[in-house]
């Protein structure tokens, strides 16, 4: 069960959600203070909602408890992964996109973004949901298990477009994993629009610039 979220809206009858996963030991006013870099003057209203990950104990940082999605066994290519915390991490997104298509936006019109873990969320989400999404956006981010990835994607979210980011100097999350999760959804079939920054596990103002434009590029293909 999600704690209750931070929500943001840009207008009054927000026509978009942009579900936003933070990242780990983080919380849900980590990226609020991005909204009003995000939204154009002229384009539509949006809700921005920012879910809370539950406090558990984090095995790569000797078991500490803080925010997360799932718990981390180590970071690489081939290391274990928390099938069973992900899992519970896409039903409760899932629920919350289905929350907003109550609140009167359509899932075709919602769109998934996280940074870090938020971002492995968001992908595996995005992927897995039955129904069509707006899009994706993946920020400094990886994917724990790109086999369970594939096995699990849905046809109707197979041309799903997706904004992805990393920096080249992320000591975090190396570049090199950035790069792997790129190729896995490429793989899968998604146009993957990419950028790259000399900058570590953040984000920096280049990048919010790129994706409002990538955003906005989005929201009038559907007028």
């Amino acid at each position: 069960m999600l704690e209750s979220c931070v929500v943001v809206e840009t207008g009054a009858t927000p026509q978009y959600a942009v579900i936003w996963m933070h990242g780990l030991g983080a919380d849900g006013h980590d990226f609020e203070p991005l909204v009003p870099q995000l939204v154009q003057p002229d384009g539509p209203a949006l809700r921005f909602v920012f879910p809370q990950a539950p406090l558990r104990a984090v095995t790569v940082n000797g078991g500490m408890r803080m925010r997360a999605w799932y718990d981390i066994y180590g970071f690489g290519l081939n290391v274990p992964q928390d099938e069973t915390g992900m899992g519970e991490a896409r039903q409760q997104i899932g629920r919350l996109i289905q929350e907003q298509a109550q609140h009167g936006i359509a899932e075709e019109n919602i769109f998934l973004a996280g940074f870090s873990q938020g971002g492995a969320v968001a992908i595996s989400t995005a992927l897995h949901y039955p129904q069509r999404l707006a899009g994706l956006i993946a920020l400094s981010t990886y994917v724990p298990d790109a086999q369970e990835l594939r096995r699990g994607a849905t046809q109707v979210n197979a041309t799903l477009p997706v904004f992805m980011a990393h920096g080249q100097l992320d000591p975090v999350l190396p570049y090199l994993l950035g790069m792997a999760a790129r190729d896995s959804l490429r793989a899968l079939g998604h146009d993957v629009d990419w950028h790259t920054y000399s900058m570590a596990h953040q984000v920096v103002a280049a990048e919010i610039t790129d994706l409002r434009v990538w955003l906005s590029k989005h929201f009038q293909e559907d007028v």
